[in-house]
This record gives structure tokens, sequence and C-alpha cells, in this order.
């Protein structure tokens, strides 16, 4: 199981990798134009936080194969590291991604809303498929039910392609994706932090400190007791 946080800001990449137990990093053209910044270089930074090994998705922009199949070499020879190219499925993304795997160009398959659009992207190549949850809840689907019957299908035909559930509103969403067999999630920082949050576990950890203040002081902690 992979936790990648989806953003392209440099704040939260390097919180999410102090706090947190992390494989990778998702980014979009939209969430790199939303920083203001060089598109090349604010990748290059993205890849000096997370290291050489940590997954990095970048996203080609092209509505053509043969362009798309241009713009991920030029990431793959100006990111480097373990960078995985993005591309939409589309027929036009379909065709590159099958042209690109051949060539051993590890690549995820972006903006899918159908499992049959997940079988065809993993069936030319992909090494990652990622379906919009929310937004197919938003259009009166099952974003849910749609990771399911992808994992059920790469199941059924013995595919290794890996499923990355993406675009996620609340952590239930998160944890139904988890329960159908979902490889990978990738989600914004605000949806991270709540993964792991409960009021309970707040109330008890300073239940914890209120009974220790009281035996043995204010503001001291087990190194006190040495």
């Amino acid at each position: 199981m992979l936790y990648l946080l989806d953003t392209a800001n440099l704040s939260e990449i390097r919180k999410a990798y102090d706090l947190y137990p992390m494989d990778g990093v998702t980014t979009n053209p939209t969430l790199i134009a939303n920083e203001q910044v060089n598109f090349i270089d604010h990748l290059k930074e993205i890849r000096l936080i997370i290291g050489e090994e940590s997954m990095l998705h970048a996203q080609v922009l092209s509505n053509t194969a043969e362009t798309m199949i241009e713009e991920a070499q030029y990431l793959l020879e100006k990111i480097g590291g373990n960078l995985y190219i993005k591309i939409p499925a589309t027929s036009q993304g379909i065709k590159a991604i099958k042209i690109l795997s051949q060539k051993g160009i590890k690549l995820t398959a972006t903006a899918i809303f159908t499992a049959q659009q997940a079988l065809m992207a993993a069936k030319a190549g992909a090494a990652f498929v990622a379906p919009y949850v929310n937004r197919i809840d938003n259009i009166s689907g099952s974003g849910v039910s749609v990771v399911e019957d992808i994992v059920r299908l790469f199941d059924t035909f013995d595919i290794n392609t890996k499923v990355l559930a993406a675009s996620f509103k609340n952590v239930q969403l998160v944890h139904n994706s988890l329960l159908t067999g979902a490889h990978s999630i990738t989600v914004n920082m605000e949806t991270f932090d709540m993964l792991i949050e409960h009021p309970l576990t707040d109330w008890s950890v300073d239940q914890f400190v209120k009974d220790w203040e009281l035996q043995y002081g204010r503001g001291k902690t087990v190194l006190d007791m040495i």
C-alpha cells in the first residue's frame, strides 16, 4: 500500500515527508499553475525535497500522442529520479502510453472515470491508473465502485498495473477505496492530516498528560525520571 501527496506546494511536501511514511508526490498542471512558478524548476525543487527514490508523478499537456511522447522524454531528461509520466486516458493518450511503455518509461494513466478506461490503459502498459473517486461521485456515479471494478478486472486478468485512487474530499472515501483493494492513494494535505485525526485520541493524550503532571509536575517527561 502506497501513500502519495497530491500537491505542488513545497511547504506541504516538506511537512508530509517530515511527519508521515510517504511514498511519493503527484502533481498536475493545475496544481503547479496555482503555485505561479516555473514548471520545470518547481518539479526539480520537489525532487530535491523527496529524494531520488520517492515517486514523482508529473503530467504532460499535449493533446497528441506524438507531442506527449516528446514531453515525456523531456521531463525524464530534466527531472530524473523515480519519475512517472502522467498521461490522460484519451485515445491519443493510450497511443502514447503504448509507445512509451515499450521504451521502458514508467507511466500513470490519469483522468480515469471508468473501469474500461483503466483496463485499456493497463493493457497499453501503464504502471498506475488513477481513478478520480470524488469527481465520479459528483456526476452521480460511485467512485468507490469504479475502484472496486478496476481492482477486480486486474485480478481477473492477472494484470500488474496498480490502482492509484485519486480525487478525495473526505476520509471515508479514502477508507472505502482502500477496502476495495486500491493499491495506493493520493490525497491533499488537509485530507492526509485527517487520516489520523480523532477527538478521542486527543482527549486520551490530554488525560495522560494531566495524570502524569499531577504526580510528577508540570512539563516533566520520561527523561526527567532518569
